[in-house]
């Protein structure tokens, strides 16, 4: 991979780790606990418990995909973005740029997709 292209990816990377950081900022005051007290109802809380979790979770998918993106970038810096790490082949480039967070080739993906379903079967 040419260093333009590591370049955008890296750009590309290290913007969606900025929105995601001012994304988590943001819903640390959304998801604190509300006193159950302060509702009329037991379906509004319901409803504020309901709204809490989704949060929460929301938050924790964020989490992983921050994780992953500094990860990418620091394989970006190592010289090691866009190989495979189970076989060791080049990652098609249409494939980082659908998923830059990727760690596998297509191929190992998909044996890992088809070994994943025979277990859960």
């Amino acid at each position: 991979m040419n260093k333009k292209d590591l370049k955008r990816f890296r750009d590309m990377l290290t913007e969606r780790s900025e929105q995601i950081l001012e994304s988590l900022n943001a819903t640390k005051d959304a998801t604190r606990v509300v006193d159950p007290s302060d509702l009329p109802d037991e379906v509004d809380q319901a409803s504020s418990e309901a709204d809490q979790s989704m949060q929460l979770r929301l938050r924790d998918r964020e989490n992983v995909l921050l994780k992953k993106i500094l990860k990418t970038i620091q394989k970006i810096d190592d010289g090691d973005f866009g190989i495979c790490e189970k076989c060791g082949d080049d990652i098609d480039i249409k494939r980082l740029e659908a998923r830059p967070v990727t760690d596998l080739c297509i191929r190992c993906k998909e044996e890992e997709e088809r070994r994943e379903k025979t277990y859960a079967g």
